[in-house]
């Protein structure tokens, strides 16, 4: 009779591998005090390489709007998939990320065989799966996934400046930097904050559960500014 350790070896690495498709899976925005977190999955193509993929942090943002456009046409296929700040504050940010992680994988329009993800943890899917330390650095379909993820959350939070403009969401993209926590101390969280992280938690207390509603200046105005209690 096998072992329960033997049954467990289908999330684990495999000597003898299946041929066929090699998905790589990543996130972005794990830490973030607002917004979605995103997930994306990428198949690349062998018989058209991408020069220059790695991990998506050590690139400039040049580098990866240029390989974002190169990934998006060479590629066999990609998918991008979000959980979201409601989806976070319920469930925190670890299961919504395996969530997001796996809407990707179920959205690539070919199935992989296998899925190789970076990180210590994995979520929950149909095919089978290995987590790989670092692997963003180490497995180009880990990193492409990575910029894709990177690009497409760094253009969320521009899209959340213009509709708040008073956090800075273009600059610091939802981290808590210094400017952002000072944001959120001036003016309170608005709805797109994770009201379960604890800089958010502690200026919702100060609103009393205010929501911020900020609009952008218009003619040299003033911002003007609202609220809406958090249900």
């Amino acid at each position: 009779m096998r072992s329960r350790k033997f049954l467990k070896a289908e999330q684990a690495p495999l000597v003898w591998d299946a041929p066929g498709l090699i998905a790589g899976v990543d996130e972005a925005g794990r830490g973030p005090l607002a917004g979605p977190v995103v997930a994306a999955a990428v198949i690349l193509d062998d018989m058209r390489p991408i020069p220059g993929l790695a991990d998506s942090k050590v690139l400039t943002a040049l580098q990866r709007e240029r390989l974002h456009d190169q990934i998006l046409a060479k590629a066999l296929c990609c998918s991008i998939a979000q959980a979201t700040v409601e989806e976070i504050d319920t469930h925190n940010i670890l299961q919504a990320t395996m969530l997001a992680m796996r809407r990707a994988v179920e959205g690539l329009r070919l199935k992989p065989v296998k899925v190789l993800v970076d990180g210590n943890r994995l979520p929950t899917l149909d095919v089978l799966a290995e987590a790989i330390v670092k692997g963003d650095a180490r497995v180009k379909a880990i990193s492409a996934a990575s910029i894709l993820a990177k690009v497409h959350r760094d253009r969320l939070c521009e899209q959340l400046h213009t509709e708040f403009p008073h956090y800075g969401f273009a600059g610091h993209k939802g981290y808590g930097t210094r400017e952002h926590l000072e944001a959120l101390q001036r003016h309170g969280a608005c709805v797109h904050h994770r009201k379960s992280f604890s800089p958010v938690a502690a200026a919702l207390a100060r609103t009393g559960g205010v929501l911020s509603v900020m609009r952008p200046a218009e003619s040299g105005k003033p911002a003007e500014m609202a609220g809406s209690a958090v249900p």
